[in-house]
This record gives C-alpha cells, sequence and structure tokens, in this order.
C-alpha cells in the first residue's frame, strides 16, 4: 500500500483522527489531482481541474497537525465529488 493510500484510510476513519500533518494532508490531495493554489498568509487552496473543485485551508500554525474538523470537511468533500 502507497504512503497517500496510507493516509487516505486515516482520512476516512470514524472518528476524524487529530494526528494528520498539513505535509500528509497536501500530499494526498496532490495525489488525487489537486494543485495547491498559495494565497495569503497562512490560506491554501487545492483545485482540481477535472472535478471543478475547490478545498479552502488554513496551514495550521504554529503546529504541523490539521483540525478534526478541517479533515472531516475535506473526506466529506472528496467523498461527494467520489475520489475517495
Amino acid at each position: 500500500m502507497a504512503q497517500a493510500d496510507k493516509i487516505i484510510e486515516k482520512i476516512k476513519a470514524k472518528p476524524t483522527p487529530s494526528n494528520i500533518k498539513w505535509d500528509e494532508l497536501v500530499a494526498v490531495l496532490k495525489h488525487l489531482g489537486y494543485k495547491v493554489i498559495m494565497n495569503s498568509g497562512s490560506r491554501r487552496k487545492f483545485h482540481h481541474a477535472e472535478k471543478d473543485n475547490v478545498i479552502s485551508l488554513h496551514k495550521p500554525h504554529p503546529g504541523n497537525e490539521v483540525k478534526p474538523c478541517y479533515i472531516r470537511e475535506v473526506r466529506e468533500t472528496l467523498e461527494e465529488i467520489g475520489l475517495i
């Protein structure tokens, strides 16, 4: 199983995990076909051209772990558009 697949399984887990790192989430979204769009400050947009979908997130700081509420939003979006 590839590293991205392992992280996808973590994203799909319920209850929503609290130990997914920002770099892991970015790698998974890129693996699924998203491009990162840098905005001001810690804002990041992830655009999937084929699905015409945008996910907007804030890069966590000072830590590196993504809050479960954001993981849940990403999971729901990816499920809705059929990527996971």
